[in-house]
């Protein structure tokens, strides 16, 4: 059996974590892929190394050295590798290796920052296999630009090209554990991009496909998915198996485990998804797969919320004969790089839920202005301080009353409902509601469908 196993940045903080690591691959003959995040925080006080080199660009591209910042990066790599007692010579390859990032020319900000940023996971990538192959065992770190994951010319925010997978499946071949960076590839031109922030899931997912793993385990630093946020509901109930669609639901809807993004690549080839504690290796974690048995279950797997979206309200009598409306309403959206959450509708109105990050009080006036000249509304609005509540679950296409039972424990903790959206697969209900009632729906929300089933 082929695994590709990812290891997220605080299973990798310490040279204690990078030993349970290297332990946690050593003990199945199965990962033969491993994916690595740079070091993340040791404590809750501490600062992830992504985030010194993220510090030290932004230093750079300010006009001033960021030398601080970078060496505090080096520092951490230093006394990883002090403690795992790998020759000096490894850090000094590190040093010279973010140094060298540092001092590159800041001439595009973008593909700058991207190759700042790149670093940890790339030289964390080289310490866990030299960690292995001191222990004895065939490792080897392989470049991202050497196996061929090309990716959009999309600082920050880059994609997958379809002809990267071809060249990723020669990896399936190659003896021993083979490490690999998360988080960033190459364009064709040539330079480092990369994904969204958290992107190393992404990385996994799109090995695990190219390579056809059996499955693709994902190690964090909790024993599996949770029903609801535990820092809002006191021990939520932990998700034994999902499908893929319901984690991406969840996932888009703030449930951080997992990045949403990563589940394209393995949904597309049917690879199943572990994910799983580093420190508690031994705990059934939760299973993402294409289908699960729905019946006598319950029907509902997670709850879910977005803080800080907005509405862009407009109303039109009529508004539904005039051919074309949504396009151009989505249209002035477009031009202001701005994507949309969900589109409630009437025949009337039409709303369009946006992250409320995306919407300056620049683009708002220019949105308006734009919407009021080209679709002449009677009305248009943008109202901020929302949330999104997300109730999940397969099930619920088959259970009568699940949006009679949603609504009435809102109206029984005093929730007034902004808006409701349901998508035709009925594999989850969107209610937006105002920002500071939010906790008080989740929990409302979870004795509904947990406590009281």
């Amino acid at each position: 059996m082929l695994k590709v196993s990812k290891f997220g940045g605080s299973s990798l903080a310490t040279a204690e974590q990078v030993c349970r690591v290297c332990d946690i691959i050593t003990e199945d003959p199965g990962r033969r892929i491993i994916v690595v995040s740079a070091p993340g925080k040791r404590h809750s006080q501490d600062i992830k190394v992504t985030d010194l080199l993220i510090a030290a660009a932004s230093e750079r591209l300010m006009g001033k050295l960021g030398a601080s910042e970078c060496a505090e990066a080096i520092e951490r790599y230093r006394s990883i590798a002090a403690e795992l007692e790998l020759p000096a010579a490894a850090v000094d390859a590190i040093a010279h290796d973010l140094t060298e990032r540092l001092e590159n020319s800041t001439e595009n900000a973008d593909l700058y920052m991207d190759t700042m940023k790149a670093g940890g996971e790339d030289n964390c990538a080289r310490l866990i296999a030299q960690a292995l192959e001191a222990r004895g065992i065939e490792a080897r770190y392989v470049s991202p630009k050497d196996a061929g994951l090309l990716l959009s010319d999309e600082p920050g925010n880059a994609q997958v090209l379809p002809e990267a997978y071809t060249q990723l499946r020669e990896l399936r071949e190659r003896s021993g554990i083979t490490i690999f960076p998360g988080f960033f590839g190459y364009a064709k031109e040539g330079h480092v991009v990369t994904f969204s922030r958290g992107g190393s899931d992404i990385t996994g997912a799109i090995l695990a496909s190219a390579v056809r793993a059996e499955v693709y385990e994902n190690f964090t630093d909790v024993d599996s998915v949770f029903a609801a946020n535990p820092s809002i509901v006191e021990n939520p109930a932990a998700i034994a198996e999902l499908t893929y669609r319901e984690m991406r639901e969840l996932s888009y809807a703030g449930f951080s485990v997992f990045h949403d993004e990563a589940l394209e690549p393995v949904y597309r080839a049917q690879v199943p998804v572990h994910i799983r504690n580093t420190n508690n290796p031994q705990a059934a974690g939760t299973r993402i797969v294409p289908n699960r048995a729905t019946n006598g279950e319950l029907p509902v797997v997670g709850i879910a919320a977005i803080d800080s979206v907005c509405c862009v309200y407009l109303s039109k009598y009529l508004m539904n004969r005039q051919i074309g409306f949504g396009r151009r309403l989505l249209q002035v959206l477009e031009a202001e790089a701005i994507s949309f959450e969900h589109v409630p509708s009437g025949i009337d109105n039409m709303s369009v839920i946006v992250r409320e990050e995306s919407l300056s009080a620049e683009k708002e006036q220019r949105i308006v202005e734009q919407l009021r000249q080209q679709l002449a509304p009677e009305d248009v609005s943008v109202e901020r301080g929302l949330s999104l509540i997300m109730v999940v679950g397969e099930g619920m296409r088959h259970t009568v009353g699940m949006a009679a039972r949603a609504t009435g424990a809102l109206a029984g903790a005093t929730v007034n409902i902004e808006m409701i959206n349901q998508g035709s697969n009925e594999v989850s209900m969107m209610f937006g509601i105002k920002s500071e009632d939010m906790e008080t729906a989740v929990r409302a929300l979870y004795q509904e469908f947990f406590e009281r089933d």
